[in-house]
């Protein structure tokens, strides 16, 4: 049996199921893994580099800072198509913050049409972070949209942002609440409430939903609840294929739902779990307070910045190599109903099989 949805048939795929987009790491090993489970890969917008060791021996199993975005967007397309010929997608954050986006949206695309197996395989690109209009107003992604079957979903962690994804014409949206792991919006609504929201203004429109999603339950209550799929950060994150240190890993089976915390992050609040490095870190309430602080950062000298920025940087390096004490941890609540380290394939299965389950029980109750 398999669980048919407007997401399935619009990229081919078995499952209804996607890795999120987990930036600044690679998840290059992850991507191939989902996809050739049934799943769609999703490659993250990759700013480190390869080169020290963070403790696994896959291929892409070392890094360091100061990677081109671009160059790496390309090694890890060119590495996903070579070890499996399913359907898979790629993130990039469009922030204004974000040096390369431009660069990504204009060079991506090329590349993508230029590699005749990328271009049949590259069928999901996923914008997040910024604005939803910066990649399908580049000339060269529009160019991709006439030869390929490439679909466009962009990242609407609030009601008024997934009316903008819609205005802006793209295919679909990730709609994530603020359970999940990594940035957040400042009204830090709920999934739950999220989805009705979005369903409720834009019924028709096609939907993944993100954010506190790691169970058969949680798949079926989002199908349920209108939308065509699910993605996951931190469910995937502890499975053997992941290319997060082990030590990353372990965090996840003990923990539980409330040991993370909301911070604030270069784009906003962002959800980390609770350890040294995030329980030192206050958390701008809102906009207006990010602004405020903004204008504090645009007087500092340029040697603070990048000094404030490395050290960034290396909080989230140092939790993707080992050190889950003094680095940044990015994982959502889920967290709390995740027990065990499994493949990605027996993940996909047994969620799905649970999924299934549930769903059949609740219609069996319809007279």
């Amino acid at each position: 049996m398999t669980i048919e949805t407007n997401i399935t048939k619009m990229f081919g795929i078995k499952h209804p199921i996607f890795s999120a987009a987990m930036g600044p790491f690679y998840t290059t090993d992850l991507c191939v893994a989902v996809s050739e489970a049934g799943g769609l890969g999703v490659l993250s917008h990759t700013t480190i580099k390869r080169g020290d060791n963070i403790g696994t021996e896959t291929s892409t199993s070392s890094a360091r800072l100061g990677a081109d975005a671009v160059e790496a967007m390309k090694e890890n397309m060119k590495f996903v198509v070579e070890h499996t010929d399913k359907p898979f997608g790629f993130n990039i954050r469009t922030s204004r913050n974000e040096v390369q986006a431009d660069k990504l949206c204009s060079e991506i695309p090329k590349f993508i049409m230029e590699n005749p197996k990328i271009r049949d395989q590259c069928i999901y690109a996923l914008t997040s972070a910024g604005s939803s209009r910066k990649l399908p107003e580049s000339k060269s992604f529009q160019e991709l949209k006439k030869k390929s079957e490439i679909k466009h979903f962009h990242v609407a962690p609030a009601l008024w942002l997934a009316d903008k994804c819609v205005a802006s014409g793209v295919d679909g949206m990730v709609v994530t609440g603020g359970e999940g792991g990594g940035h957040q919006s400042y009204e830090k609504i709920s999934t739950l409430v999220l989805l009705q929201q979005v369903q409720k203004k834009h019924p028709d429109f096609p939907v993944i939903a993100c954010g506190g999603f790691a169970t058969g339950a949680g798949l079926a209550a989002a199908l349920s609840m209108g939308a065509g799929g699910i993605a996951m950060g931190s469910r995937f994150i502890a499975s053997k294929d992941a290319e997060f240190n082990e030590n990353y890993k372990g965090v996840v089976p003990p923990s539980k739902a409330s040991d993370t915390i909301l911070v604030t992050g270069a784009l906003g609040p962002i959800r980390l779990w609770k350890n040294e490095y995030s329980l030192h870190h206050g958390l701008v309430e809102d906009k207006q307070a990010k602004i405020a602080e903004e204008q504090k950062v645009a007087k500092m000298s340029r040697e603070d910045l990048i000094k404030e920025f490395i050290a960034t940087a290396n909080a989230y390096l140092a939790a993707y190599r080992g050190d889950v004490k003094s680095g940044a941890v990015l994982l959502g609540q889920s967290i709390g109903v995740i027990d065990s380290i499994e493949s990605v394939s027996d993940i996909i299965n047994d969620m799905v099989s649970e999924a299934e389950k549930l769903i059949k029980n609740v219609a069996a109750n319809i007279k």
